[in-house]
């Protein structure tokens, strides 16, 4: 009898000893597996917040915001407008940018793939390109050309840095100034800032016809003449001649060889008018243009011989060689002519318009030569003005 009570106790014991085991091997397991979810809920919610922080990172540098950038516009009005939306980089409202020359150049010179197709509405424009000192005398006589032709006209106004045209808001010259840079006459910085001038204008996709003007240029023609006849015309209008003089050839340099010979070289009026494909080519040239950099320097003049001759040498078939830009060199010198107040009359107008010369338009003759004049000086104004509604009809 005692030794099975011993049997029973000793059972017993084992028992209890097998349970607590139990218990502690479930206490283990239990501790190992809070241990191992909080390892991992740690593990998870640090990577989802740096994947949270990678993404707005990420967002930051890449997806166009609504904020109003330095570049887009410093004004109320783009405040209150999406800066990175497609209308704004179509058609770009305000023309103040930080890009170099370079970046500027590079940016307009991209072309769509899908020739003739836009995705929205394009109605051609006009580019008119001024390129100043400072003030446009003629800006009145200008206004009135333009009035009530908003939608079929740019204007874009290279002054020297520091130059602000003092217009108010209600002005088609409001806020038109491009980011310029000093220009000296007869040096190659007048060359930079038509060149500029185009590629701030080509940024512009409706923009179809680009014309250079200066302070002391006006229309000879109204402005819906003057707008058919460029937009519907098959050829750009810049002046390209060989003229085989020291004031021609005598400006050619033969460390522009092999790219550039001498039977290439052209002169031509810097006052030239361009279709945008035209105007592309230019901004987008380096090779040729550098050359004229680094050669042609006085007696040599880049606006006069850069364009010329570089059209001559690629794309001749698409220019008429002629410019639309009246100029008087009757005087003789390194400048034409100066018009004052006692020039103008109607009969100068007239005889502007119908000097007697015929040329070219669209491969049938015309005596419709010239759409512009110069040069005007400012006391000339009132008495322009008199003369919008009798004769030059705007």
């Amino acid at each position: 009898m005692p030794r099975c009570r011993m049997d029973k106790d000793e059972g017993e014991k084992h028992l209890g000893l097998l349970k607590l085991m139990q218990i502690l091997s479930f206490l283990v397991v239990f501790v190992a597996g809070v241990v191992i979810g909080l390892a991992t809920t740690s593990h998870i919610s640090r990577y989802f917040t740096s994947q949270t922080e990678l993404y707005s990172l990420i967002n930051h540098f890449s997806v166009p915001t609504t904020r109003v950038e330095e570049n887009c516009s410093g004004s109320d009005i783009c405040e209150r407008r999406d800066c990175s939306s497609f209308h704004m980089f179509i058609h770009p409202r305000n023309l103040t940018h930080a890009m170099s020359d370079d970046e500027l150049f590079w940016r307009a010179s991209m072309v769509s793939k899908k020739e003739n197709y836009y995705p929205f509405k394009r109605v051609p424009k006009v580019a008119f390109m001024f390129l100043t000192r400072g003030p446009l005398p003629m800006l009145p006589l200008w206004e009135r050309f333009f009035s009530v032709h908003d939608k079929l006209f740019s204007i874009y106004v290279h002054a020297l840095p520091g130059y602000e045209l003092n217009v108010s808001s209600s002005s088609v010259f409001y806020r038109r100034q491009i980011p310029s840079q000093h220009v000296s006459w007869g040096s190659v910085s007048l060359a930079d800032a038509e060149r500029r001038l185009l590629a701030n204008a080509l940024l512009d996709f409706s923009n179809e016809r680009f014309v250079l003007l200066s302070e002391s240029c006006i229309p000879v023609y109204n402005f819906q003449t003057v707008y058919k006849y460029l937009i519907n015309s098959d050829h750009s209008f810049v002046e390209s001649y060989d003229e085989p003089t020291r004031y021609g050839r005598g400006r050619y340099s033969r460390n522009m060889l092999p790219d550039i010979k001498l039977q290439h070289w052209r002169k031509g009026s810097q006052w030239f008018e361009l279709s945008r494909a035209l105007a592309v080519y230019i901004v987008a040239d380096t090779k040729y243009y550098t050359l004229f950099k680094k050669f042609c320097k006085p007696a040599c003049y880049p606006d006069e011989h850069y364009i010329p001759t570089y059209l001559n040498m690629f794309h001749g078939s698409l220019n008429s060689n002629r410019t639309v830009t009246w100029v008087d060199w009757s005087m003789g010198g390194p400048h034409p002519a100066m018009y004052g107040p006692a020039n103008i009359t109607e009969s100068l107008m007239e005889s502007i318009r119908n000097n007697g010369t015929q040329c070219l338009y669209n491969s049938e003759i015309t005596s419709v030569c010239y759409l512009f004049a110069r040069k005007f000086a400012p006391s000339t104004l009132e008495s322009l003005l008199n003369l919008t509604s009798s004769v030059l009809k705007f």
